[in-house]
């Protein structure tokens, strides 16, 4: 019996509910964004949070690295996996355990999407306050290990704000339990704060506390036509000031990337207001779509000249603000355009995006005069994405070059390289070059004491 047998039939005695799949069933399966999602030895899903915990223990016993995967929607080598190591798939953690409309929270299983809790929230006039283009296949628990943002993050803040309380297995099995439902604690470390962002490293959340919200009654959509982001944030504060609607996205796309989309989604010539140098998706949420209509138009008619609005449009329909949305959240034209174009997510403070746009698209023309990169993202937070014109993957020494154009001086300014994407394994070498050093070693002194096996997620975030 191979090696790799016996490790299955191990895994098959200790785990008879689990569903296991070795390394040909994986090589037989669609691993998700990233092709090396699925290099493990075995996938592994526990049916609860005790199968998780004598997972952890049989990988800490022999010395197994244990990745945890959810969605597999991760875009910087978060959920990658090697030879040997084996993946513990919280699909079958994948229940809404209770939603208190009183209290405005949710408990759930880390493998529950954001799609789901989103509509089972909406039931009571409720929604978990942040939302992803991927929601159909985003987890909650993925999203916590990443820290996740969103369009929502400017008003609601990121999953670090949404979670109220958690559970956790931690990399010698025991349970790290709390499930804390208000959102006033005081009592001494707040340890749960551990587990958000670090992308299963320290161990594997299995249980959420989610913090709910109220939503409004009904939206309405505008796409705007503006000269540069300074005008658009004009646009931004004007309806943040609104007391009769609440503005719940604001998306900014660079003209590159708008016209790109245009051309991937087959819209045609006209269709909308596409030839400007930005281009600002608006949502406004109230208790009806007439009322979130007419504050949307009467709000951009009277900051239309002040902002210097070149074109805009209210959508009609339903279907018409699908269009719009489109634009924003069709990002996989890029990847059809490009095969693995080089691409990047940092945060930028707010007053600095047309400065800072105009230096990388200057910086990245001095490497290669054919780079013209596509920018879009999250207006109210500074949050963009970047990707680059080209195929990937680039030689090593490019890639940094690139790095090194886009991430200089952000940590001085108050930024980051790494917005809502994580480190994972391919930002691992920016981490190391421009996160703060004793930073860096507070977070290995963190990962040692926890985790001294390094049996979590090897190889991520932490060197």
């Amino acid at each position: 019996m191979s090696d790799d047998q016996a490790l299955i039939t191990s895994l098959r005695s200790i785990l008879p509910n689990a569903t296991i799949w070795d390394a040909p069933e994986l090589a037989a399966r669609d691993p998700g964004f990233d092709a090396r999602n699925f290099s493990a030895a075995a996938l592994v899903r526990p049916s609860d949070t005790a199968g998780v915990a004598a997972l952890v223990r049989f990988c800490a016993e022999r010395g197994i690295g244990l990745v945890a995967q959810g969605g597999r929607t991760g875009l910087a080598g978060g959920a990658a996996t090697v030879a040997r190591q084996i993946i513990c798939d919280l699909g079958g953690l994948a229940q809404i355990e209770e939603i208190d409309p009183v209290a405005r929270v949710a408990i759930v299983q880390a493998g529950v999407t954001l799609g789901a809790l989103q509509e089972a929230c909406a039931l009571h006039g409720l929604d978990p306050g942040i939302d992803l283009a991927a929601r159909g296949s985003a987890t909650i628990g993925g999203m916590v290990s990443t820290n996740a943002g969103g369009i929502m993050a400017f008003r609601n803040g990121t999953m670090r704000h949404r979670v109220l309380g958690l559970e956790a297995v931690l990399p010698d099995g025991r349970l790290f339990s709390d499930l804390t439902r208000v959102l006033k604690t005081s009592a001494g470390y707040d340890l749960k704060h551990l587990f958000i962002g670090a992308e299963g490293t320290l161990g594997i959340v299995t249980r959420v506390a989610v913090r709910l919200d109220p939503v409004a009654g009904a939206s309405a959509t505008a796409l705007v036509g503006l000269p540069d982001a300074a005008s658009a944030q004009r646009i931004v504060r004007h309806f943040l000031g609104s007391t009769s609607a609440r503005l719940t996205a604001a998306e900014i796309l660079w003209r590159n990337f708008a016209q790109l989309m245009q051309r991937g989604l087959g819209y045609a010539s006209g269709q909308l207001p596409l030839d400007a140098p930005c281009l600002l998706v608006l949502g406004l949420g109230a208790d009806s779509i007439e009322a979130a209509k007419a504050v949307l138009e009467d709000g951009l008619a009277a900051i239309w000249e002040e902002a210097g609005v070149i074109d805009g449009l209210v959508a009609s329909s339903e279907a018409q603000a699908a269009q719009m949305w489109r634009l924003r959240e069709e990002t996989v034209e890029i990847e059809r355009a490009h095969h693995l174009p080089p691409s990047f997510d940092v945060s930028v403070p707010g007053g600095g995006l047309d400065a800072y746009v105009a230096r990388i698209e200057a910086g990245l023309k001095a490497l290669d005069p054919s780079y013209a990169p596509y920018v879009y993202g999250h207006l109210a937070d500074g949050n963009l994405h970047i990707s680059v014109n080209c195929d990937g993957p680039v030689a090593h020494e490019r890639h940094e070059a690139i790095e090194d154009v886009l991430y200089e001086g952000l940590t001085q300014a108050g930024g980051s390289f790494s917005a809502e994407h994580g480190v994972g394994l391919d930002k691992r070498e920016a981490y190391e070059r421009h996160a703060d050093p004793v930073k860096r070693d507070l977070a290995r002194m963190i990962k040692q004491m926890i985790d001294p096996g390094d049996v979590m997620n090897p190889g991520k975030v932490v060197g």
